[in-house]
C-alpha cells in the first residue's frame, strides 16, 4: 500500500492499514450524546441522590477507537466495568452510594480549544475522512498514537464525560459537605497530548480541559492537579507551565517515556513554583509513594489552597504493568485514592474528580480501579486478595529520599 503523510498539529499522520474497528455497544455503558450537534448545556442541578452518593462515575469506552494488540486498546474500560460488576461496586448493588451518569454532555470545540490549538482540533476532525477510508492512521510522530474513523467524536465524548463530572461534583458540593468523588472511566487518555497535537496514546488533554472548564464555567480559580501515572504528564505540564492558578504535580519514573518532567522544571514567569515534577527511580513502590504523599503532595496542596483537585489516575505504575518499572500494588492505589479523597475534603469542600490515564495490564488495572472505588466508599481494601508480594523487591529508598529532599529544597516545603 502506498502511504501518504499529512502534517497535522505538529505531527505526521500515516495510514497503517485497511481495517476499521466497529463501535460496540454494551449494556454496562451509559447513554451519551453521539452526535456532534447534540451538545447539552451545562448542568447546574444536583439530585438528592447525587449529593448523598460517595462515587459518581461516567463511562466512555471509545469502542471504535481500537487497534489490535496495541496497549491502549478498547479492552481497557470494559475490563474495569466488568470487574466493578463482579465485585458488586456498581449502582445495581450499591444503590445511591455509587451513581453512574446515564447522560452527559459531549465536549465542544470551544472546550477543547481552551487547551489545544484550533488548527489541531479541526485538523483531527478533517483527518477522520482519511481514517474512515484507510481503517486507521498513525497520528503521533514520536510514538504509536493512532486514530480510527471514530476517534475525533469519541475523544469529544471522553472529554465531555469529565466535564460533566465536574458539573455534578461542584453542584453536589453546594448542598453537601461530603460530595461524591467523580471518576471518569474514559479513553483515549489525555495527559501526554500537547497543545499543538497528540502524543503518547493521548488525543485531547482531558484533565487540562477540565481544569480550564472548572475555572471558566464554575469560577473555581485555583486548580490542583495530581498526576500519579508512571509516565510524566508532559501535555498537562506544558499547558499550564506559566499559569500560577493551576498547580501541576507529577510523580513519574525517572527516564521513562517521554523523557520530560525533570525535577528542576518548576514553571516559568508568573507560574514559577506552580509546577512540581518528582521523577522517582525505577523500582519505587508503595513505601516511596506513601512518603511522597505525606512529605510533598500534602504540603504543596495545603500551601496552594485549591478550589478543586483533579487527578490524572494512571494505573501503569503497578508492578505487573508491562510499560514501566515501578512496583506499586493494588494497595498503593487504595491508599492514594483514600488520601486524595481526604485531602480534597480538608482543602476544597471535597471537590475532586479522577480521570483514567494509563494502565495496560487489564487484571491489575481493573483490580486497582475497583480498590480505588472501595476507598471512596470507605470500605476496606481487597488488595491482599490480588497482590502477590513475591513480585516485590527492595525499593531504592536512598534515591527516593534524595529526590524528596531535593524537591523540598526547590519548592521550600
Amino acid at each position: 500500500m502506498e502511504h501518504q503523510a499529512a502534517l497535522l498539529g505538529g505531527g505526521l499522520w500515516f495510514p497503517l492499514g485497511p481495517r476499521v474497528v466497529p463501535f460496540v455497544k454494551s449494556r454496562f455503558f451509559q447513554k451519551h450524546p453521539t452526535s456532534l450537534k447534540n451538545r447539552s448545556k451545562v448542568s447546574t442541578s444536583c439530585s438528592l441522590n447525587e449529593s448523598s452518593a460517595k462515587v459518581i462515575c461516567s463511562v466512555a469506552p471509545a469502542m471504535g477507537h481500537n487497534k489490535e494488540a496495541h496497549p491502549e486498546c478498547s479492552s481497557r474500560v470494559p475490563a474495569i466495568v466488568s470487574a466493578l460488576e463482579k465485585m458488586e461496586l456498581t449502582p445495581k448493588f450499591r444503590g445511591s452510594e455509587i451513581i453512574q451518569l446515564q447522560d452527559f454532555r459531549t465536549a465542544t470545540v470551544e472546550d477543547i480549544a481552551s487547551v489545544h490549538s484550533r488548527s489541531y482540533v479541526f485538523g483531527l476532525e478533517k483527518a477522520m475522512e482519511q481514517a474512515s477510508e484507510q481503517g486507521f492512521i498513525h497520528i503521533d510522530g514520536s510514538g504509536p498514537t493512532y486514530a480510527t474513523a471514530t476517534t475525533f467524536e469519541e475523544s469529544l465524548i471522553a472529554a465531555g464525560a469529565g466535564l460533566s463530572l465536574v458539573d455534578h461534583v461542584v453542584a453536589a458540593s453546594k448542598i453537601s459537605q461530603s460530595p461524591p468523588i467523580g471518576f471518569a472511566l474514559i479513553r483515549p487518555p489525555g495527559h501526554h497530548a500537547v497543545p499543538k497535537g497528540p502524543m503518547g496514546f493521548c488525543v485531547f488533554g482531558n484533565v487540562a480541559i477540565a481544569a480550564r472548564y472548572a475555572q471558566r464555567v464554575h469560577g473555581l480559580k485555583r486548580v490542583f492537579i495530581i498526576d500519579f501515572d508512571v509516565h510524566h504528564g508532559n501535555g498537562t505540564n506544558d499547558a499550564f507551565y506559566d499559569d500560577p492558578d493551576i498547580f501541576f504535580l507529577s510523580t513519574h519514573q525517572e527516564g521513562s517515556y517521554p523523557g520530560t518532567g525533570k525535577i528542576d522544571n518548576i514553571g516559568s514567569g508568573n507560574g514559577e513554583g506552580a509546577t512540581l515534577n518528582l521523577p522517582l527511580a525505577g523500582g519505587s513502590g508503595d513505601i516511596a509513594m506513601r512518603t511522597v504523599f505525606d512529605e510533598v503532595i500534602v504540603p504543596s496542596a495545603q500551601r496552594f489552597k485549591p478550589d478543586i483537585i483533579l487527578v490524572s489516575a494512571g494505573y501503569d505504575g503497578h508492578v505487573l504493568d508491562p510499560l514501566a518499572n515501578f512496583q506499586f500494588t493494588t494497595g498503593t492505589y487504595y491508599t492514594l485514592a483514600s488520601n486524595i479523597k481526604q485531602l480534597a475534603k480538608d482543602l476544597c469542600g471535597g471537590r475532586c474528580v479522577f480521570f483514567l490515564e494509563g494502565g495496560y495490564n487489564l487484571e491489575s488495572l481493573s483490580n486497582s480501579v475497583a480498590d480505588s472505588f472501595r476507598a471512596f466508599i470507605g470500605e476496606p481494601s481487597m488488595a491482599a486478595k490480588f497482590d502477590d508480594l513475591g513480585y516485590l523487591y527492595d525499593e531504592p529508598s536512598f534515591k527516593v529520599k534524595q529526590a524528596i529532599q531535593r524537591i523540598k529544597h526547590l519548592h521550600s516545603l
